[in-house]
């Protein structure tokens, strides 16, 4: 039967065409633009116009718009957001579960000893330099307020975002809800967060530096549609992974901003939390990362990611020997058994219940009230964030993992990307997460509670000279909103000072009544502030001297972290816009590290947090359909690994039956009358696929699938209609079970033609294709028996 170089996407047929052919066709079908200056080496572009152009185009759009409407941007995305996550939660937790799956199996099969390269090439950096590069890359700012503030969130009722089920239930021992909290924080910082990025980079290192394709976006797809990725489909790939990377990282740029600021405010009062702060901060990174880019991998970007993960290192260990170590090592081996145990239940929860309902009728159970229930947004608010921000981010980690991890084995490259960076997170949220908790409760246990102080509000009282002697009324100018709660009553009754006294003690820590000092250490109720605030009062409990010192150094490990994500994002950046150069122009280095800094500080400046807001939360809408390319792209490892096995086996030109066209030959190749079949089938889908039945069962019963097929799909708009005109419920139910069976249908008739055929292939694969592409599956199937 006729082969072509491109099957299509399906999941069993692969392109075996030999390695130089491959290599030829991808320098004759890449899009560039390039221009050797003869003198300056600075002038000289290398890009691919289509991808850099495009994605520039809809960058800008987008960030005028999120400058001139944050407001309305932050509202459209954060509703946006919210019925994609409530609607797919499913889908997030499942996908997560499922890819973690597929990767621990590669891991432990007989693939893993694959090389991601040449089997005589060797890895260009050494293991601590490799691992200290892709975690700096991978884990960014998020570990240093997370690992503290995620573990109290989860401990501790919040007014202000949801609480879990945990925290609600009264009757739960408090150890025990510690120990929850820990390993809540574990689950999203563990296996499912990370493997994510090791999907992306084992594809991308394996298609790039074993077969020899480009490293951008597009080469993932290669097992899967073969040479059609070198036109506007792969284009279109390598245009939103840039466009996810820009956002992702302008993102981090600008909110990271602000949590320095913060930083910087704690440890000097002096330095204002203001706007202006922050766009200084975002250009001294952005000069930096500029200086790190041009340098090159292997100078600036390696150096940095050492200081940055030696610097963690250094804080870690210190926090844990000014601590108790038995403590910390005692919680470490605990909540790794912890985890272990009840990851399969937790990493499975889908919060299906709470997001219902309310349990109404509780009391009649015999339960005691439904208050202990969780809230329902909590697994908007926390586990699908989380999901969906680490999606986000896979294209430009896991294409700079790739970029970096050439010559590793794949059982090496997920011991590197997967096993170490999950167990160090683990011990530096054990230290830090556990320190947390434990100062929590000696805060607790000497009376610190959570005032609602207003500093503003009092600096008005004084302003207008207001003297108040009676204690009643200073809650009206003290506090939120004019009315304090019990903590800051308390304060004020048990109180000997004065209005102006009690005004200057809060102004002058802004921690009053949830701080004290003890024995040369600062003990905080930590629960009280924001997650900026609690790193750095963890590290202020610490002394005056040792405190300041790691709150110094924090300082600095936070600036590093912040210019490794922007340089090695410029870098990736770079490599996607210039076809996968892996030494691309200086100019053009300089120029996205430029981008990346003039889009933080415009939103910045512009639209504040609502802006950086807005666009953070754009990425994680646009996470939706990466899940979904996450999904191909384990079934493209796959077919990639097991082609290669097969061509080891059987030499360069050796060939799987195959469909005679490919799934996309509609859109890829523009044929029209390709064009006008699969539109024909839209309509007449069951009648096609009733004859492509009956040629495979070799009968003349067409017949009987025509009219079987006709009403299972006709029932898709007639039941569908029924409840839009009359009102009757349920029926759009009806429609999609209609619309499955006619799916089930032509994947059975999909898989009876591969098994005829003896093309490689596997159920759920048909399925998924033929969920979503069933008119080119019959186009495909009537064109193969025809011909």
């Amino acid at each position: 039967m006729l082969r072509r170089l491109n099957t299509g996407l399906n999941m069993f047929s692969d392109d075996k065409t030999s390695m130089c052919i491959r290599r030829e066709r991808t320098q004759i079908t890449n899009f560039w633009f390039k221009y050797q200056h003869p003198k300056y080496e600075i002038l000289t572009v290398r890009l691919n116009p289509l991808t850099t152009f495009a994605s520039l185009f809809i960058i800008i759009m987008f960030i005028i718009w999120c400058i001139l409407q944050p407001n309305e941007a932050e509202k459209i995305f954060l509703n946006l957001k919210q019925s994609i996550t409530q609607i797919f939660t499913w889908l997030y937790i499942g996908s997560q579960d499922m890819r973690t799956i597929f990767i621990i199996w590669l891991y432990f099969s007989k693939y893993g000893h694959m090389k991601l390269g040449k089997d005589e090439d060797k890895p260009e950096f050494s293991d601590a330099e490799w691992f200290s590069m892709l975690f700096a890359c991978g884990i960014g700012i998020g570990l240093f307020f997370f690992s503290v503030s995620e573990p109290l969130r989860h401990y501790t009722i919040s007014d202000v975002l949801p609480n879990n089920r945990f925290v609600n239930d009264a009757f739960l021992p408090d150890n025990t809800l510690a120990q929850i909290a820990m390993n809540i924080t574990f689950y999203h910082w563990g296996l499912h967060a990370w493997v994510v990025y090791c999907v992306v980079g084992i594809i991308l290192a394996f298609t790039s530096f074993r077969w020899d394709l480009p490293l951008t976006m597009k080469s993932c797809f290669y097992p899967l549609i073969g040479e059609r990725i070198f036109g506007w489909l792969g284009d279109t790939i390598d245009i939103l992974s840039i466009i996810t990377t820009i956002f992702g990282v302008c993102t981090s740029l600008g909110l990271g901003a602000i949590q320095v600021n913060a930083g910087l405010n704690f440890l000097i009062p002096s330095i204002p939390v203001h706007t202006r702060v922050q766009m200084g901060i975002i250009w001294s990174i952005t000069f930096c990362a500029t200086i790190s880019v041009v340098s090159g991998l292997r100078r600036g970007i390696r150096r940095i990611s050492q200081a940055s993960f030696m610097i963690g290192v250094f804080l870690m260990l210190v926090v844990m020997f000014l601590d108790q170590p038995q403590y910390i090592l005692n919680l470490f081996i605990q909540s790794l058994g912890y985890y272990i145990q009840n990851i399969i239940q937790l990493g499975t929860h889908t919060d299906a219940f709470e997001q219902m309902s309310p349990s109404h009728g509780s009391i009649d159970r015999g339960r005691v009230d439904s208050t202990s229930d969780g809230e329902s947004e909590w697994m908007n608010e926390w586990t699908v964030f989380y999901w969906s921000w680490w999606i986000a981010w896979s294209p430009f980690v896991g294409a700079f993992i790739a970029k970096i991890s050439r010559g590793r084995t794949i059982r090496e490259f997920l011991q590197g990307s997967l096993t170490a960076p999950v167990l160090f997170s683990f011990f530096w949220i054990t230290v830090f997460g556990g320190s947390g908790i434990k100062m929590e409760r000696v805060a607790a246990q000497h009376g610190l509670c959570c005032p609602n102080w207003n500093v503003e509000r009092a600096e008005i009282a004084m302003g207008d000279n207001l003297i108040l002697g009676d204690k009643e009324q200073w809650g009206e100018y003290i506090c939120a909103e004019g009315s304090c709660n019990p903590c800051s009553t308390g304060i004020i009754n048990k109180t000997e000072f004065d209005f102006a006294d009690l005004k200057d003690n809060i102004d002058g820590t802004r921690l009053y009544g949830s701080t004290l000092k003890l024995n040369n250490q600062q003990i905080t109720r930590l629960s009280c502030h924001d997650k900026e605030a609690m790193w750095f009062l963890l590290m202020a409990s610490y002394g005056d001297i040792y405190g300041t010192v790691l709150s110094v150094v924090s300082m600095i490990g936070l600036f590093l972290y912040l210019l490794t994500s922007s340089d090695s994002g410029s870098l990736i950046i770079d490599t996607l816009a210039s076809n996968g150069d892996n030494e691309p122009p200086v100019s053009q280095r300089i120029f996205w590290a430029m981008v990346e800094g003039a889009c933080a500080t415009s939103l910045l400046a512009a639209g504040g947090e609502s802006a950086l807001v807005a666009i953070q939360t754009a990425s994680i809408v646009a996470a939706f359909p990466y899940t979904l390319i996450l999904n191909i792209l384990c079934v493209s490892i796959y077919v990639a690994l097991t082609k290669d096995a097969r061509i080891a086996e059987g030499g360069e030109n050796y060939e799987d039956p195959a469909f005679s066209i490919g799934l996309l030959d509609f859109v890829t190749t523009w044929q029209p009358r390709l064009m006008k079949e699969t539109l024909k089938n839209i309509f007449l889908g069951p009648y096609n696929c009733g004859k492509c039945l009956a040629r495979i069962n070799g009968n003349d019963h067409a017949f009987v699938w025509q009219i079987t097929l006709s009403i299972f799909l006709i029932g898709l708009p007639v039941f569908y209609a029924i409840e839009i005109q009359f009102g009757i419920p349920g029926s759009s139910s009806i429609a999609w079970t209609c619309y499955l069976g006619f799916v089930f249908y032509v994947t059975g008739a999909r898989v009876l033609l591969r098994i005829a055929c003896k093309i490689p292939g596997n159920l759920i694969a048909d399925f998924i294709i033929c969920l979503f592409l069933w008119p080119t599956v019959i186009v495909q199937m009537t064109e193969h028996i025809a011909g």
